[in-house]
């Protein structure tokens, strides 16, 4: 009698039958209900810092412009003094930091 290896035993078909009746049988949540929960806790996090505190004012930054002297390196767009510039192609320019 020859013996079909490939094919599932009885024992682990029950098994995976009942799985699958305990799965379906679960109360688990509905997708719209995970999705609104999402939504929900977005628009709390809205107005918190990373640190967790709220903040209800607004942040005002005075932009400088860049001088003369300065220019922004291409690699690493931080602006930097003419003295740091290691070198300029096609247009760009790179600070030594990033040629070093």
């Amino acid at each position: 009698m020859a013996t079909d290896y490939d094919e599932v035993r009885s024992d682990v078909k029950e098994t995976q039958d009942r799985s699958l009746e305990a799965l379906q049988s679960a109360n688990a949540p509905d997708a719209r209900s995970v999705v609104n929960e999402l939504d929900e806790a977005d628009a709390f996090d809205e107005g918190l810092t990373p640190g967790g505190e709220i903040v209800s004012e607004e942040l005002i930054v005075q932009v400088i412009p860049q001088a003369a002297d300065e220019f922004t390196c291409y690699s690493c767009f931080l602006v930097r003094h003419r003295s740091q510039l290691a070198r300029e192609s096609n247009g760009h320019s790179y600070c030594i930091e990033c040629e070093g």
